[in-house]
């Protein structure tokens, strides 16, 4: 079903818009490219061809600059990408959210991917997850398995009892470090997609559909996974020592090449957030576990400091990208923001109002941050907003109910009898959804418990808003909410703001609520007394209305920051590298200090980003800081002579509205009973139903295994959209299968970025793992700053009608378990994430095992002779051996014992030093 509406007497878009489609279509096409490009270089590289074909091509054409040196293999494979596609995802915001729509899609029943999205496990220890997070992350195990099988079998085909003995060791010894080894790889392929999902302002999750709470979930899968890895990878080499009698390695701070001690730093701080992470200890002691948290930075210094910069920036893109947000998050909470009023309802619940300004443009279900220094300094908490830009243009709500001490201390400051004339508070947000598409359904069912109506206020203000002034057809819409007292109705009074509204609600919303009160048989004396109080605050010069750190066009300011940021990073680390680094190293890695040049590298890194940063913050703030400054702020307070204290008085009074009473007529109270979510949901009628649940965990199980039932093929559980990424997704097989059989990439790279004098041998790993992802972070938010400019009538365009076919990926798979409510898209891509990290271990374990014989063993200390060179026998080779070799960090061992054995076939004219191989 379709709906559509007139644009100035015509149904052919302008040419501006088609410009903004054509923009959109581009940079969306490019990111998926770039970013199945990426993946591939982690399905490519633990194997043979990567490592002998593919890598040394790339060296040589990006590992011998004077600029980069070795860097640059990694900067541009690795880095660069990622970059690009950040940044191409700021374009690709930008043009959607300024595009408008002429016509709204209607999702229907049945297909493939309706079928997807539903949750396929409810309980257990993921939680709620779909179809399609459940695919996901089968195929990102995979990946998991087949790098590490394919590593290993690489390095054990050179392992053997001869070559064991030439190192003192036993066959199980040298195959227990080969496997240690792998396992800090495979850990790297985690850690590259740690950070992302907790960079708030990125412009890849919104890019993808994601938000950042959503994406919480994924950042704890991930981090689960990156710390039991690297747990193992430890504890193999503690052993592994131990059994050598070489303990003393565990204090070993190699200069130039692998420092162990950095290393186990880095361990002891992930494990220290590893351990705060286990429930009881999170919900007991969530400050604990919060400022714990804050040992990733100690984590990720020493663990570049641990492996080198060259092959840190495999794993550094995401942790680029989080900084860049971070540090904006930081500039941003540095200033007070002006709090216009707060409301205290009988069920000990708060709504603050802030001054908001009227260029900051939010979705619904957005949360924000939010500090208030006079009950605590360093404690942040989430909050949903409630308040919708159509109504309160000028104004931002948040509700919080008293539940923890923060907020106990809160309520206690606003509901005693003395007076507050102001109250310091910072913010740091608003985050949430690029865009919402509740308007593709006919029916629209919000299932909440308690204070978890929050996130459905600001849906049916926003709705109710578009309502009045847009001729689209607005769902019906149920809200089911549950709540312990009858107190607690009085959070009802806050689904209508107190102005915005005309005199009665639009005839063309159709609203209806059904309140379940579960520990009372009637309405107690709070709930009939129905009174509000509420405070008014004195503004002062020194707040500021709540504004985008960036202004209004911030997501093509955070694909410029991440572009420029990074461009400079490179400029300086080029010049440095070129003038300082290589007159004294020469790109050989055996004369300067590897940890002098990690150290370098990181705090150029920090720079770049503060400087961009905090320049484009204070051109935004000059630009619009006037015009905020001078913003009058039409509030709905009392007026200056109807009290002595009219600027900080108490007031009592009860919400009487025509709209209010509206409401009120279509609400049902149930008083005693817990409402029957089956019979609820199954009674709603229309062809596409969707339902929303936020409350306790048995209920989001509960209404997740109805969706996902089959008994209504009409419900589509709301989670999480992949709308930009499934479809290109399917043809990663024939991409990897065309760009494999090419073989030209690595050696070029190598040669033109690993040599410079400017940035040495980590100039490869650079550009080609550090560089892609700041683009892909700039572009992400171009992206996002276009699609910021979607307007609400737009949003269901053409393009959008393609999404609706996609729905079923957005229902749960799983909805009991760790993982939480996980959607099938979520369990998609967790999959081709655990495929990913599994194909990079199978091909380690199968790499290193095929060689490891009794009689190649025995070998000791073989070398050929090519030409005037001597390549040493690879059994005689350790790891940690290989920079004396002048072999760059990043080669793991076992590449070079496969390119020594390749070497053979290859080359006719090897002899052998002393025995035949």
């Amino acid at each position: 079903m379709e709906i559509t509406k007139s644009n100035n007497g015509g149904s052919n878009p302008s040419a501006g818009e088609e410009f903004k489609d054509m923009i959109k279509g581009v940079t969306k096409f490019l990111m998926m490219l770039i970013f199945l490009g990426t993946i591939m270089l982690w399905i490519m590289m633990p194997t043979l061809t990567y490592r002998t074909k593919w890598l040394p091509h790339m060296r040589i054409k990006f590992g011998t600059s004077t600029y980069f040196g070795a860097t640059g293999t990694t900067l541009f494979m690795y880095m660069f990408p990622m970059m690009v596609v950040a940044c191409l995802g700021c374009v690709y915001l930008h043009f959607k959210n300024r595009k408008s729509s002429d016509h709204i899609d209607r999702e229907t029943n049945g297909g493939v991917w309706s079928k997807l999205r539903k949750p396929m496990l409810v309980k257990g220890p993921l939680g709620i997850v779909s179809v399609t997070e459940i695919t996901f992350l089968a195929m990102f195990v995979a990946l998991l398995l087949w790098c590490f099988i394919t590593y290993l079998r690489n390095s054990f085909a050179t392992i053997t009892p001869k070559s064991a003995a030439a190192h003192d060791e036993s066959l199980w010894q040298a195959k227990l470090e080969s496997a240690a080894l792998r396992l800090g790889l495979i850990g790297n392929i985690c850690l590259a997609f740690l950070f992302l999902p907790v960079a708030r302002g990125s412009s890849l999750l919104p890019a993808m559909g994601l938000t950042s709470e959503s994406s919480i979930k994924y950042h704890i899968w991930l981090g689960h996974m990156v710390m039991a890895l690297f747990t193992v990878h430890g504890l193999c080499y503690i052993i592994y020592w131990a059994s050598m009698h070489e303990i003393s390695q565990m204090i070993m701070w190699d200069t130039k090449g692998v420092s162990n001690l950095a290393g186990e730093i880095a361990l002891v701080a992930g494990l220290m957030m590893w351990a705060t992470t286990y429930p009881k200890i999170r919900r007991r002691f969530f400050e604990v576990f919060f400022y714990t948290h804050y040992l990733y930075i100690i984590f990720m210094l020493f663990f570049v400091l641990h492996v080198g910069i060259t092959f840190s920036f495999i794993a550094l893109p995401g942790f680029y990208i989080f900084l860049v947000d971070r540090f904006l998050r930081f500039l941003q909470s540095r200033e007070n923001v002006r709090l216009l009023s707060a409301r205290i309802l009988p069920s000990d619940t708060m709504e603050l109002t802030f001054s908001k300004n009227s260029k900051l443009v939010y979705s619904p279900t957005s949360i924000m941050f939010v500090n208030i220094p006079s009950i605590s300094k360093l404690q942040w908490h989430p909050f949903t907003i409630t308040s919708s830009i159509k109504l309160e243009p000028e104004k931002l709500s948040v509700v919080i109910k008293k539940e923890g001490k923060w907020s106990t201390k809160l309520h206690h400051r606003l509901s005693s009898s003395d007076q507050i004339d102001r109250l310091a508070v910072s913010v740091e947000g608003p985050y949430g959804p690029a865009s919402t598409d509740f308007l593709r359904h006919e029916a629209l069912v919000m299932v909440c418990g308690g204070s978890g109506i929050t996130p459905f206020i600001s849906v049916i203000r926003d709705l109710i808003a578009t309502s009045q002034k847009e001729t689209c057809k607005i769902p019906k819409i149920t809200l089911i909410c549950a709540f312990k007292k009858s107190s607690e109705i009085s959070m009802l009074d806050l689904v209508l703001p107190l102005s915005g509204l005309e005199t009665k609600l639009s005839s063309n919303i159709n609203i209806k609520i059904e309140a379940f009160i579960t520990r009372e048989k009637e309405a107690g004396v709070e709930a009939t007394a129905g009174k509000i109080k509420t405070l008014w605050f004195k503004p002062s010069l020194s707040d500021q209305s709540i504004s985008s750190i960036l202004g209004p066009n911030s997501w093509l300011w955070l694909g410029a920051i991440l572009a420029s940021s990074f461009l400079i990073f490179m400029i300086i680390i080029g010049i440095i590298s070129r003038y300082y680094i290589y007159p004294i190293d020469h790109n050989t890695n055996k004369i300067y200090s590897l940890t002098s040049k990690t150290i370098i590298y990181i705090l150029v890194i920090s720079v770049s980003i503060m400087a961009t940063s905090s320049a484009a913050m204070l051109w935004n703030k000059k630009k619009y800081g006037n015009v905020e400054s001078k913003q009058v702020q039409n509030v709905d307070r009392p007026s200056p002579t109807s009290s002595p204290n009219s600027w900080g008085y108490n007031s009592l009074r009860e919400i009487e509205s025509t709209p209010q009473e509206s409401l009120v007529q279509r609400t049902n109270l149930h008083f005693g009973e817990r409402p029957n979510l089956k019979k609820l949901l199954l009674d709603v009628e229309g062809s596409s139903v969707g339902v929303l649940v936020c409350g306790p965990k048995k209920m989001r199980q509960k209404v997740a295994e109805i969706c996902s039932s089959g008994l209504a093929e009409n419900l589509h559980f709301e989670s999480i959209s992949f709308s930009c990424f499934i479809s290109c997704t399917m043809g990663l097989g024939e991409m990897n299968k065309e760009v494999i059989e090419k073989e030209i990439w690595l050696t070029p790279m190598r040669a033109k970025l690993g040599k410079t004098i400017y940035y040495g041998k980590p100039g490869v790993n650079l550009l080609v793992y550090m560089f892609p992802m700041i683009l892909l972070a700039f572009l992400g938010c171009i992206y996002l700053h276009l699609k910021k400019q979607t307007t609400v009538t737009q949003f269901n365009s053409g393009v959008e009608k393609k999404r609706a076919k996609f729905g079923a990926l957005r229902r749960p798979m799983l909805v009991k378990g760790p993982l939480g409510i996980v959607t099938v898209t979520e369990v998609m891509f967790l999959t081709m994430f655990m495929a990913l990290l599994l194909w990079s271990l199978t091909n380690y374990i199968y790499r290193t095992f095929v060689t490891i014989t009794s009689e190649s063993a025995s070998t000791d200390g073989n070398s050929l002779e090519i030409g005037k060179g001597k390549i040493p026998y690879p059994g005689s080779l350790k790891a940690k051996d290989m920079t004396a070799l002048d072999i760059p960090v990043v080669v793991p061992y076992n590449i070079y014992c496969l390119t020594w054995l390749e070497t053979l076939v290859w080359t006719g004219t090897l002899t052998t030093s002393s025995k035949s191989v």
